[in-house]
């Protein structure tokens, strides 16, 4: 009665890793996240590569588009895809100025480099991600502190 641990079965233990030599192996990654006006700035702030799909969920072209953004997200583990529900999170898409759902945005280092509203097919969510990998940020700051500049 002692041991009731089975051969073989791994307790859950946070940070736990299996231990592998593929050298294919890649950490799992989270599929979709949900946003909210709480942990969105820091979201966006705090990764590299930033996705927004804004929805509802009586929009007919966001529920085909979800199925996209899904696949997408586990595909590119180096971009955090994040879902803002416009219905709940009423607060958050005015502050986004979100006027036509789904609206796609995608942020790169803090800095908003795409939005478009409307549902992409996969191939054109593909040439997003990788426009927004190719972006020369140095050059990107450069235009926008000109802009400010023009502007004062």
């Amino acid at each position: 009665m002692g041991n009731t641990a089975q051969r073989g079965v791994v307790p859950y233990l946070p940070g736990y890793r299996p231990r592998t030599d593929d050298a294919e192996y890649k950490e799992p990654h989270m599929a979709t996240m949900t946003l909210t006006a709480n942990d969105f700035e820091s979201t966006v702030l705090e990764n590299d590569i930033v996705l927004v799909d804004f929805w509802a969920e009586w929009c007919g072209p966001c529920r085909n588009f979800a199925p996209v953004f899904e696949s997408a997200s586990q595909q590119h583990s180096d971009v955090v895809f994040g879902k803002v529900d416009t219905e709940a999170e009423q607060a958050l898409a005015g502050a986004a100025q979100i006027t036509s759902i789904p609206t796609l945005m995608a942020f790169r280092e803090g800095v908003l480099v795409f939005a478009q509203p409307g549902a992409l097919a996969a191939p054109q969510l593909e040439q997003v991600i990788e426009a927004v990998r190719g972006l020369d940020m140095d050059q990107i700051r450069s235009e926008i502190a000109a802009q400010k500049g023009d502007s004062q």
